[in-house]
């Protein structure tokens, strides 16, 4: 495994992963950090590239969900307010 990867029934097709293939890969020390490797066809398939941002999250089964980090404009932000709604009553004055 000269390349920390091991695929298992080959989920990689015309540079392409498979929807729901699993792709093992193997945490390595890289400085004071420890990191885990994408293959390409992973990051093109999903539309990632280095340096983007991303949200690591655990559920209670101990899976790792990886998501791009959200970005807000403030114009969705205020357009989703109602400005009729009472104040909260921990912001009341």
């Amino acid at each position: 495994m000269t390349d920390g990867l091991s695929h298992r029934k080959n989920p990689v097709v015309s540079n392409r992963i498979k929807s729901g293939s699993v792709i093992d890969i193997v945490l390595r020390k890289y400085g004071n950090s420890t990191v885990a490797v994408l293959p390409p066809a992973v990051l093109k398939n999903l539309k990632l590239t280095a340096g983007q941002q991303m949200t690591l999250a655990t559920n209670e089964q101990g899976e790792i969900v990886l998501a791009r980090k959200r970005s807000y404009r403030l114009s969705d932000l205020i357009a989703q307010c109602d400005p009729k709604a009472p104040a909260p009553v921990d912001l009341a004055l």
